[in-house]
């Protein structure tokens, strides 16, 4: 059996330390005993992105802002089914993340940061969240291990009152906020509804194949 070998490691600003491990061909990065993700588990990733883009409908030229590369599972899915005038924003504050995704994850990653249609922005989501009116058609967080955080507090604030209403600015007319949690938050629910949002929250698996343990995705609809 191949064992587990340590390849590199990251400090999140304000957080934890990241930790990039190879196993044989797949790589998980960690946050202590914690699998915060791995290659082999993209599929409620994907899910995000596909089923974002599917409530956008037949718009001409949509415009997504991610907010978190992690393995690049989401913007990887969102330009497969885009279109050649759709256009991501993508937002991702760790920059040896993007290192990572460049090399030694250079095949999972395909080229997708050289997309032309992708603008790579080194810096806080809520930075790009906060400085937008009315920008996005999407917005899609996947940060830290979704409304109950692991990685860095300051992550929370995205989530928070304050936070959502300033998505909600963010969005165009009939636009869409999409969050990824590794599990389920009735309160979180809630305060998404108590925002002014259309929410519908779906339970995916985290595999591809349908298999792993069950995301959840709240797709909160401006109104």
């Amino acid at each position: 059996m191949k064992p587990r070998e340590l390849i590199a490691t990251a400090k999140v600003p304000g957080g934890v330390e990241l930790r990039l491990i190879r196993h044989g061909d797949d790589h998980m990065i960690m946050v202590d005993g914690n699998e915060l993700m791995s290659s082999r588990a993209g599929g409620s990733e994907e899910a995000l992105a596909v089923m974002t883009c599917e409530r956008l409908g037949k718009r001409a030229a949509p415009h997504l802002l991610i907010g978190g590369y992690g393995m690049g599972f989401t913007l990887r899915a969102a330009l497969n089914v885009l279109g050649s005038a759709g256009r991501v924003t993508l937002a991702e504050l760790v920059p040896e993340i993007i290192a990572w995704a460049r090399e030694p994850m250079e095949a999972l990653t395909a080229g997708c940061l050289e997309d032309p249609r992708v603008r790579l922005v080194m810096g806080d989501v809520r930075a790009e969240i906060g400085g937008a009116l009315k920008r996005f058609d999407a917005i899609l967080l996947d940060v830290d291990n979704g409304p109950s955080g692991l990685v860095r507090a300051d992550n929370d604030g995205l989530y928070s009152k304050r936070g959502l209403s300033a998505a909600k600015a963010a969005l165009k007319p009939d636009g869409i906020l999409a969050i990824w949690s590794a599990a389920p938050d009735a309160a979180f629910t809630r305060r998404l509804k108590d925002a002014g949002f259309k929410v519908d929250e779906v339970i995916v698996r985290a595999r591809s194949n349908g298999k792993g343990p069950r995301h959840a995705i709240w797709f909160a609809e401006t109104r």
